[in-house]
């Protein structure tokens, strides 16, 4: 089965990425939590959904309504230095020499996720992502359920609309989480990612599953 998902990778037409703790080392709301004394709280929650014990759409809520983030701790998280995987900018630029098409569909939050894709050279029209609501007076007041990553199963969704609009014939998705598993199907396969933190359930149930960019990277080198 994992020399299927390798055949997969290696005529992939597009290659769609997670971006915290796969892309980047870092949680991003997991950042924002500890400026904000609920670190801890955050983090039980954080565990929960990647591991598939509790629907994404729920934990997003719970912790966003923990954190309660203004526009102001948001710009300040988003200033701190990006903590890049190794090997993902070797990856990225490869994919892109070949022509494929990457793409980051994340859970996280745009003015978080822009800056990663920004610093691979990834257009940001192929980055999905969450958008924080904030007042006039930058005080936080929800989160936009309009994007396809703010509900549970959004990931594959977001496929699902790259495989409509863009008719791409097979895609994949690669991702250390729950949310990523299940986009899979509509993804053609997935790989799993363990290089910053290992989910059991993930592990268990990849069939192809790496602990770093350089094995992907290793099968895509003629």
């Amino acid at each position: 089965m994992c020399e299927e998902v390798k055949a997969l990778v290696r005529n992939a037409d597009a290659v769609c990425f997670d971006v915290d703790s796969t892309v980047i080392t870092t949680e991003g709301i997991n950042e924002l939590a500890k400026l904000c004394g609920v670190s801890e709280a955050v983090a039980v929650l954080t565990r929960k959904t990647m591991g598939g014990t509790m629907s994404f759409c729920e934990a997003l809520n719970n912790r966003l309504n923990l954190i309660r983030p203004n526009q102001q701790l948001v710009e300040q998280v988003a200033r701190q230095p990006i903590q890049l995987t190794p090997g993902i900018r070797d990856l990225v630029s490869f994919l892109q020499l070949r022509g494929v098409q990457v793409f980051l569909i994340s859970g996280g939050f745009n003015q978080l996720v822009d800056p990663v894709a920004l610093e691979l050279g990834i257009p940001l029209e192929n980055v999905y992502s969450n958008r924080l609501l904030f007042g006039k007076d930058g005080e936080y007041i929800g989160f936009d359920k309009s994007q396809l990553t703010s509900d549970s199963g959004g990931k594959g969704k977001v496929i699902w609309r790259l495989k409509e609009t863009r008719e791409f014939h097979t895609v994949i998705m690669i991702g250390d989480g729950f949310t990523d598993l299940e986009a899979c199907p509509p993804a053609d396969a997935f790989v799993g990612f363990g290089g910053n933190v290992i989910r059991a359930q993930v592990k268990e149930k990849s069939k192809w599953f790496v602990t770093s960019f350089s094995e992907i990277l290793q099968e895509l080198q003629p």
